[in-house]
Parts: structure tokens; sequence; C-alpha cells
């Protein structure tokens, strides 16, 4: 099946689509934009600037992506966009290029769920079968891990990092890093515990659930700072080998953090 165009769509010259890619009425496409193939674009969406777009994805109406960064700083400068495949845009999302203060690029892993009214800014690392719920707002540079679950209505910091496998409830305020596995919410957020029913869904053994329990314990029940509880994490890996990887994407996550954990 070859391309399909709705006769009011306008495709910029130098656009690259591939096969079976649609294109729905009054969408714009630009020049430097690259779709692979299986992708769906829906009525009034506007894709711009350098963003490549992986297979099978489906944006629906009034979706925005690859637009300039709302960064005063930003002049122009040729930064990026990079989609992976799988990925479901409701409407009036919108996505923004990178910038060179950051890496440049901002880029969305595969089989990501972002909802309506979404916002994600400039330079944000977004990883793979994440779901952001309605009206979820990401300022600009942040990180979020594979499989983390952003409730409706909620607002994230610049520069913060969200842990894989974190749940953050409706309406949260984040202006920290948050550690992977935690489940929390409030403005500001604050964890009260470990995403079982999330990991118990996604293969993790009743035997890590209860290794990250205790490493939940360590890291905020027992008053120790971050390098404290970092040792005493590595102290609980040592005995417990069979769940010594799950314990080892918490310590690389606590050791990167820079502008400091969440806290109860």
């Amino acid at each position: 099946m070859g391309v399909q165009i709705h006769p009011t769509a306008i495709i910029a010259p130098g656009a690259e689509l591939d096969d079976d890619v649609s294109v729905g009425p009054y969408s714009i496409i630009g020049e430097h934009v690259r779709i692979a193939e299986g992708t769906r674009v829906g009525p009034h969406c506007v894709i711009d600037g350098r963003t490549t777009i992986g297979t099978n994805n489906h944006f629906y109406r009034f979706c925005s992506i690859g637009g300039i960064p709302q960064d005063k700083k930003y002049q122009g400068e040729p930064t990026h966009l990079e989609i992976g495949a799988g990925n479901t845009f409701r409407e009036y999302v919108t996505v923004n290029l990178g910038t060179q203060q950051d890496v440049g690029t901002t880029r969305l892993g595969d089989d990501n769920w972002i909802m309506a009214y979404v916002h994600i800014a400039h330079d944000c690392q977004v990883g793979n079968h994440v779901v952001i719920a309605n009206s979820v707002q990401l300022a600009g540079h942040i990180h979020i891990g594979d499989w983390a679950i952003l409730g409706g209505l909620s607002a994230v910091h610049q520069f913060v990092r969200i842990g894989a496998h974190a749940m953050i409830g409706g309406t949260s305020s984040v202006r920290q890093d948050v550690p992977p596995y935690m489940i929390g919410a409030g403005d500001p957020f604050r964890p009260v515990g470990i995403n079982s029913e999330g990991l118990g869904r996604r293969g993790f053994t009743p035997a890590d659930v209860l290794a990250l329990k205790e490493a939940y314990k360590i890291l905020y029940r027992r008053k120790l700072n971050v390098e404290q509880a970092i040792d005493a994490l590595g102290e609980l890996q040592s005995t417990q080998p069979g769940e010594a990887q799950a314990i080892q994407a918490l310590l690389d996550f606590l050791a990167e953090s820079s502008r400091g954990i969440v806290r109860p």
C-alpha cells in the first residue's frame, strides 16, 4: 500500500514518507521530517523540524510535533526530535525539538501512550512503554525510564529524572528525582512505597518485590543520607544475589542523581 495523503494536507518538498503512511485532512508535514511505514497522522496535525518518526505511530487530531523549543536561548539551531515505533499521541499533544544547551535531541522510545494535552518540552528523554496521562506537563531536560506511569495533570520540573517502573499519582508536582519502582503523589510529590502491583505485572518475582520493599525501607525509613543508603543497599544486594539486578538499577539511579531524590 502506498502513501495515503488527503488532498487538503500539505507535504513540504524534501519530506520523506515511507509506504503505508497516511496523512489526514489539513495536516502539514515539514521539509525535514522523515516518517517510517505504518504511521498514521490524523487531521489538523503539524509535524515540523528535523523530526524522525519510526514505524506504526499514531498521531490523533491537532498534535503539534517538532515545534521549536519554548526556550529563549534557542536561536534556530538545527536540533532534532526522534520518535521510535508504536507510540500513540492523543489530541493536542505537543513535543518540541532539542536545544544545543543539552544533547540537541528530544527522544521518545517505543510503545509509549501519550494522552491528550500532554506537553513534552525540549531535550526530554522518554524511554519505552511509558504512560503519560492527560495534561501532564514536562519541562525541559527531563528523563523518564521505561514503564513509568505519570498521572493526569501532573507537572515535572526541568532536569528531573523519573526512574523505571515508577508511578506518579495524578495532580502531582515533581521537583526532585523519583527513584525507580516508587509509587506516590502530592504537591510536592512524596513516595509512599514500591509499585508492587505494576512490578508483578511486568514479570518481577515475589522475591524481587520483597527485596525492593526492603530497599525502600533502607532509603526512606532508616534516616540515612543518600551515601549511607547506597552503602546499605550494596550490602542488601550482596545478600540477595537473585535480586541483584533489580537492586542495581536503584543503585545506578542514586549514583547519577544530581537534583536530589524525593522524600516522604
